[in-house]
């Protein structure tokens, strides 16, 4: 153990702790805690996710933790089941061990001298999925949650699939995951044994890819781990958080709204991380607002979380297009329950190209049908599903997606205009082929004509009646669709104009039908309703929110720097175009433990012309840690593509010590097309 002196009280840290699972397995923990915590106990707060403690979360895990812990906390940070330092094998999300091991993690903390007996947990994206879900395993001692950028629905929000469209990030998560899970533990936490460790993991967690791209509907094995399907099942409070170029701020309106424990709700205008670390501003003091959720509900004092708004939102400004933001304008504004009673509608009618107000629609009836066949590249500028606002990564300049879209726009607004909440089309349309899909972007076109991409959804038009069970449509036939844009709080200027695109295809942010498809559009019958927030009074009066902060983590030693870059490649002579993204962090050095630590991965996405079976992703991910008496590297391959009837997986795995080649494996999967 050692001591360390920041923020208001000193800190003592252990590193290396063992948490034994029912079945024996050890789980490797990382603890923070007053250094009077023995003699006066402290609540603890939970951080259980699969990122590797000792080296790849490791400054993170201080600037949070130690914070937490030197505000009267026992700060824990835990490596999932055959992650990082911990025992046997990681073999998918949220499996029933790794749910049942939380649970038991928890009763740990509880019975330690140094715990009161209260515990709580909080988590971004994986460690904010299994908060939620160990939550409604409703072990006792576990009090409150903060979860952050996680989802209630695993299947129809989040990274897999969007409306029953395979996200391409399906394939880009799983190779994250795939080059992941073939870490070895550090030997210096698990001694001689890292070897067997690493090789029991090499051989038994296994390809993701196949399992999730075999379950393409709404599933047994999507329903697990979903808590909205029995909201009730969570008693204890809930602060969710999210941000507007994240994917999963959807989640944070639907917990308002349908849990019945109480439930507190944030969004930015940040991507897929913490608030007070996100790299597009305002960031916000994320620890401090934590910090007074947790004295509410885990010592009992009064800190006012519950006298404020249940919602507070960024409502944000026109901007222009951008691939990366250091500051998204805008303001704070705060509803006191969701849905609330202040957001009304606004329904605009679709007619020829034209988005007018219902009642204001003259001549709507003689709209006649439109169609829209669009070129496989539409889509080149949606940035990334889950983006990090770290750049070049939001969606770009729309005008060229447009242009192969379907655009329907408002007249120039005579007033502002201000949304919050979710966006709805109704659409009637046909299609020529049996399986299709539709992309709807509502953008913010300005007077100088660049376009702002403000929300965005998408359909399997074969799972118009609901995911679990999606029926083939009918060649021609005339089918009446409700699609829902990603929930989002905007406010545009006057003079500027609404626009509806809609395309039949957006690739490379998923993946396109089997067959080219036309879809017919019935204007007549079509309608774009708008969830209205007049401005209030109300807002002006929110409190302020603190500067980010947090504790200083052990410096970093940058040997080559990474990088971040996204390139559109266009052949024209052969008609291919593809998008490529350098996703490196290069290598660094961790001051403390002396790893060096490389991580470098590349992703490309490739069509032809306007050929569908020749879309396809390939990801290559290289992970190094090295230091004296320890040299270990694995790469891992993935290739995906498609046919009309088939996906086709192929994969390699290698691992290396000392540059020796230790283990080798490799897949070639085909799975059936099923509706997708």
């Amino acid at each position: 153990m050692r001591g360390v002196r920041i923020f208001p009280n000193p800190v003592r840290e252990r590193d290396g702790v063992w948490i034994a699972m029912a079945d024996g397995v050890r789980l490797a923990a990382r603890i923070w805690m007053p250094e009077q915590a023995e003699s006066d106990p402290v609540p603890a707060i939970l951080e259980y996710i699969p990122y590797r403690k000792s080296d790849y979360t490791r400054a993170r895990d201080e600037v949070n933790h130690v914070y937490f812990a030197s505000h009267g906390y026992a700060s824990v940070r835990v490596d999932i089941r055959g992650s990082g330092d911990s025992e046997g094998v990681l073999t998918g999300e949220y499996t029933r061990a790794e749910l049942e091991d939380g649970v038991r993690i928890i009763e740990w903390l509880a019975s330690q001298p140094w715990c009161d007996g209260n515990v709580g947990m909080i988590g971004i994206s994986w460690g904010g999925f299994n908060g939620l879900q160990i939550a409604a395993l409703r072990p006792a001692a576990l009090k409150a949650v903060i979860t952050v950028c996680s989802s209630d629905d695993r299947y129809a929000d989040d990274v897999h699939y969007m409306g029953g469209c395979m996200l391409l990030d399906n394939l880009s998560w799983a190779s994250v995951m795939f080059a992941g899970n073939s870490c070895p533990p550090d030997p210096a936490v698990v001694g001689d044994n890292w070897r067997a460790m690493w090789l029991e993991r090499l051989t038994g967690s296994g390809l993701w890819l196949d399992r999730w791209t075999r379950h393409q509907h709404r599933d047994l094995f999507w329903q697990h781990g979903s808590v909205c399907e029995d909201y009730s099942r969570i008693r204890c409070p809930v602060f969710a958080v999210g941000g507007w170029a994240d994917g999963y701020s959807n989640a944070v309106f639907r917990l308002l709204a349908r849990l019945q424990a109480p439930c507190k709700g944030l969004v930015g205008p940040w991507g897929h991380s913490y608030p007070h670390l996100d790299k597009a501003g305002p960031a916000i003091g994320f620890l401090q607002e934590s910090l007074r959720w947790w004295d509410y509900w885990l010592k009992s004092e009064e800190t006012g979380v519950l006298a404020e708004p249940a919602l507070r939102v960024w409502m944000q400004d026109s901007i222009a297009p951008a691939r990366r933001y250091t500051m998204r304008p805008g303001r704070w504004v705060g509803e006191p329950r969701w849905p609330s009673p202040h957001i009304g509608e606004r329904r605009l009618v679709l007619g020829n190209r034209t988005l007018v107000d219902a009642g204001n629609d003259t001549g709507r009836d003689d709209a006649p049908a439109q169609c829209i066949r669009s070129p496989l590249e539409t889509g080149l500028m949606a940035g990334k599903w889950y983006s990090y606002a770290d750049g070049p990564d939001l969606p770009g300049d729309q005008r060229d997606d447009d242009a192969g879209s379907l655009v329907f726009e408002t007249a120039p607004l005579e007033a502002p205009l201000e949304i919050l909440g979710q966006v709805v089309l109704e659409l009637e349309l046909a299609a020529d082929r049996a399986t299709a899909m539709i992309a709807a972007r509502l953008n913010d076109v300005r007077p100088d004509g660049s376009v702002t991409r403000v929300t965005y959804g998408l359909l399997n038009l074969n799972h118009r009646d609901g995911h679990e069970y999606p029926r083939p449509l009918e060649p021609g036939a005339r089918y009446r669709i409700r699609l829902a844009l990603n929930d989002i709080a905007q406010c545009f200027p006057a003079g500027h104009r609404l626009r509806l695109a809609l395309s039949s295809s957006y690739w490379p942010l998923a993946w396109p039908p089997p067959e080219p498809v036309t879809l017919t559009l019935y204007p007549a019958a079509s309608a774009l309703c708008l969830p209205l927030r007049p401005p209030r009074d109300e807002d002006d009066a929110l409190p302020e929110l603190a500067p980010p902060t947090g504790s200083m983590p052990t410096p970093n030693t940058v040997i080559e720097p990474g990088s971040h870059d996204w390139r559109i490649v266009h052949d024209l002579d052969s008609g291919r175009f593809s998008l490529e993204v350098n996703d490196s962090e290069g290598v660094y050095r961790l001051e403390d433990t002396g790893t060096r630590i490389e991580k470098r991965g590349s992703e490309r996405y490739t069509a032809v012309g306007d050929n569908v079976c020749s879309v396809q992703g390939e990801t290559h991910w290289t992970l190094g840690f090295c230091r004296a008496g320890w040299n270990a590297r694995t790469h891992t391959r993935t290739r995906m593509s498609a046919d009309a009837d088939y996906f086709h997986i192929r994969a390699t795995l290698q691992a290396e010590e000392d540059g020796e080649p230790v283990y080798h494996d490799e897949w070639n999967i085909s799975v059936p097309r099923r509706q997708v």
